[in-house]
């Protein structure tokens, strides 16, 4: 074979790190996640004791109310603290357990708020499973195999002093989750249970929201204000229906990653996982990935897995290529063991992970790890006892040995038998070569384009090699080809990893590039990603979107909305055709260029946009999920999908001054700088002389103010005019008419509705009628 199966676990985001794609499908572990110590994180839950007790409360179950407490994190003496975060019960059949699982919420009474980067944190107690592992173990396999799955550890969780005993801290599945693995999270994300069997209903999208109880078997979780199933009818349709293999695979591919869904198969065969899509049409997710526009599939509640079985079933023998429930359909599995093709990668994936991962040798070893950090705790445990009377000779023996009822095998005796028999039953066919990955940049005119591919096969190499290329063409002219190499040269990481890239030149004039990757094996057999149609990138456009000034430490400058004193950054279209921000994106690190999306609106021509960079998201369409660094950071506006989140505008800034901006002067073009005022909303560059303020004619006084402004127009106006003060954005909030020959007037600070006007930076100007001539002040302050 020529590439390791398994590589490094985020190698591969490391060697993409040029290429706008903000994918990194196996983010770190953290601190939330940490698993390497020899002593176990420590949850302390704090709550009064009455919220305690009508938590507990019989037929309180299947409430999902919120009781507010203290978050206490202990890794190792290194405590985070946390108040008023949501604690209540989580799961479905575990409700009604002893040992209950729960769910704790750390932005329910405290908005946007996180805890490293999680909304959510899910503590499972496992009281299905005696050695208190199996489901941890399967995430950290899944993890192996490079799957995108929850992250996941072991704590001990108390509850006002009380031990309430080991779990397993899984990582929630929501719009952080997504934004982590694949750099986006816009996309549809479906919650898919019971009784998710992925068959076809109709074309009607709704068809789709059908019912089971109290919640929909496919739960939309982003997006519901607009609840469109479009894309998920659109996926079963062709999972369905679609009778020709090559046309079903032309369709599926457009809109699926198979690839990895092969291997998540693989998986759920060799750990018994019954209680998913396959076999029992439950527990799994689906996500639409904005960036490759195909559907992710997102495993998650595995503790019915490794032995655990409540259906009489012989999961180790059971065979491979059978394993679906015989009696109903399940197009997810049967339609795609129909396609040969499907069939053959899937025997590469189920031979190469026993082969590599799933045997005593490999897999063994890290059980024995993972017993001894728990076994202290497990011992302590003394709700691990109540539902099935699990003993601590139970603990220790069902690692090796079933111990009747549902745990029918013992943990490593179901890895050896079940590995055992799936390498009896799999078929090794000369497979088709596997290319997954691919991936460009999108450089400025006359910069080379580099391409990378990952490639694999049970025979790419060896003494006669095979080949990958590259097909292209530059707006639909003659095709093109270059080869791609493997050898740690060419812009495709290091030698023989599998990672193969290329470069072509660039283009000296804005262009459509269109191409695909061709692998051919020793054997002659010949792939094609995608198998149908061409990959398309834009190369060279330029879109005059400019980060124009920013404020990184706002104190009086200028309030938001809401009242508040907020860092904030200018967006100005220096072009001559209005531009679509909802599909763009601004970020404080560039690594991740998909940190925040734009507001659903257009940006006419030579216009401002303020954005408020407070992390406030929930204060309107405005706000950043992020806050600027006054220490300096930088600072980016990336493009969508279409585009490979191509970058558009983008620079670091060094410390900042509080109540000063910097930016780009002239407009847009410019170098960042500090200004020598502060202009959100409005041109960097200093209005022409006649429009300019001219103290001998107009006047302001005091400034900063906090009960009336004083207005005088040093010599009495020639004509009848209007007096108007707008927000930093254009809105008018008072007006008054003024008489020919004034000279003086004021204001206490209130609109013409006699509302009390927030504090914040205003315009003052005043419109001459005969003339039509605007003479405009400099900007006042109004404190509060």
């Amino acid at each position: 074979m020529n590439r390791l199966f398994f590589a490094i676990i985020g190698l591969s985001f490391i060697l993409f790190a040029g290429f706008a794609n903000g994918q990194n499908p196996i983010p770190d572990r953290g601190i939330v996640f940490n698993d390497s110590s020899a002593v176990l994180p420590k949850i302390f839950i704090e709550l009064p004791s009455d919220s305690l007790s009508a938590l507990y409360q019989p037929g309180n179950e299947e409430s999902d109310h919120l009781y507010p407490a203290r978050f206490i994190y202990d890794d190792n003496g290194l405590l985070d603290t946390l108040e008023n975060v949501g604690f209540r019960f989580r799961g479905n059949t575990s409700r009604y357990s002893f040992k209950k699982s729960f769910k704790i919420s750390f932005n329910t009474f405290v908005s946007g708020r996180e805890f490293h980067g999680l909304e959510k944190m899910n503590l499972n107690g496992e009281h299905n499973d005696p050695s208190i592992i199996r489901s941890k173990l399967c995430f950290d396999l899944l993890r192996s195999m490079e799957i995108p799955a929850p992250r996941a550890n072991h704590v001990e969780l108390y509850a006002n002093g009380l031990f309430l005993g080991l779990y397993i801290n899984v990582e929630h599945i929501d719009e952080e989750f997504v934004h982590e693995r694949f750099g986006n999270k816009n996309g549809n994300l479906y919650r898919c249970l019971w009784p998710a069997d992925l068959n076809y209903i109709t074309n009607n999208p709704n068809a789709y929201k059908l019912m089971n109880g109290n919640r929909r078997v496919y739960e939309l979780k982003t997006n519901q204000a607009i609840d469109d199933y479009s894309d998920l009818a659109d996926f079963i349709d062709v999972l369905n229906n679609i009778s020709d293999h090559n046309a079903f695979r032309c369709a599926l591919e457009e809109i699926f990653n198979v690839e990895d869904y092969l291997k998540v198969i693989a998986f759920d065969i060799l750990t018994g996982n019954w209680d998913g899509p396959i076999y029992n049409k439950n527990n799994f997710y689906l996500y639409k990935n904005t960036f490759t526009g195909k559907f992710e599939y997102i495993p998650f509640d595995l503790d019915n897995t490794i032995g655990i079985d409540f259906l009489n079933r012989d999961w180790v023998n059971r065979n491979i290529y059978n394993w679906s429930k015989s009696n109903e359909q399940r197009p997810i599995f049967t339609r795609l063991m129909d396609v040969a093709v499907y069939r053959d990668w899937f025997s590469y994936f189920m031979q190469q992970t026993i082969t590599d991962l799933y045997n005593q040798t490999d897999f063994f070893p890290r059980i024995d790890a993972t017993k001894n950090r728990i076994t202290a705790a497990a011992m302590n445990d003394t709700y691990r006892t109540f539902d099935y009377g699990f003993t601590v000779a139970d603990f220790n023996n069902s690692y090796n040995s079933g111990l009747g009822n549902h745990v029918v095998w013992g943990l490593k005796e179901f890895i050896t038998d079940r590995g055992t028999a799936a390498l009896n039953q799999v078929v090794l066919n000369d497979i088709f070569p596997i290319i997954t990955q691919v991936k460009n940049n999108f450089p400025s005119l006359n910069t080379s384009i580099d391409i990378q591919a990952t490639v694999e096969d049970e025979m790419l190499g060896g003494p006669t090699l095979g080949s990958v290329v590259l097909n292209y063409r530059w707006n639909g002219g003659s095709w093109l080809q270059e080869v791609l190499f493997d050898d740690g040269m060419h812009n495709d990481g290091g030698a023989n990893d599998g990672i193969f890239g290329t470069s072509i030149p660039g283009t000296n004039s804005p262009g459509l590039l269109e191409y695909n990757i061709e692998a051919t094996d020793q054997t002659g057999q010949t792939s094609t990603h995608p198998f149908c149609n061409f990959k398309q990138a834009n190369i060279g456009t330029k879109t005059p979107l400019f980060i124009n000034e920013f404020m990184a430490q706002n104190t009086i400058s200028h309030s938001d909305n809401v009242g508040e004193f907020d860092d904030w950054i200018e967006i100005y279209n220096g072009g001559n055709t209005p531009i679509y921000l909802g599909d763009k994106f601004l970020t404080d690190n560039l690594s991740d260029p998909t940190r925040w999306q734009m507001p659903d609106l257009t940006l006419p021509p030579n216009e401002y946009l303020l954005l408020w960079a407070d992390g406030d998201g929930f204060q309107g369409p405005n706000h950043t999920n992020f806050k600027l660094d006054l220490m300096g950071e930088s600072l980016g506006i990336f493009h969508n999908a279409q585009h490979g989140f191509a970058p558009i505008d983008t620079f670091n800034f060094g410390l900042q001054q509080a109540d000063a901006t910097s930016g780009r002067l002239p407009n847009g073009l410019g170098p960042i700088i500090p200004l020598p005022s502060i202009t959100p909303g409005f041109s960097n560059v200093p209005v022409s002389t006649q429009d300019q303020f001219v103290p001998s004619q107009i006047q302001v006084f005091p400034n900063p103010f906090s009960d009336h402004l004083f207005i005088s127009f040093g010599e009495a106006l020639p004509s009848r005019g209007i007096l108007s003060i707008r927000t930093i954005n254009g809105q008018l909030v008072y007006e008054q008419s003024l008489p020919a020959n004034g000279k003086h007037v004021s204001w206490d600070g209130h609109s013409n509705l006699g509302q009390l006007v927030s504090a914040g930076v205003y315009t003052i100007s005043v419109l001459l009628h005969e003339s039509e001539k605007t003479y405009s002040s400099q900007k006042i302050i109004l404190i509060r």
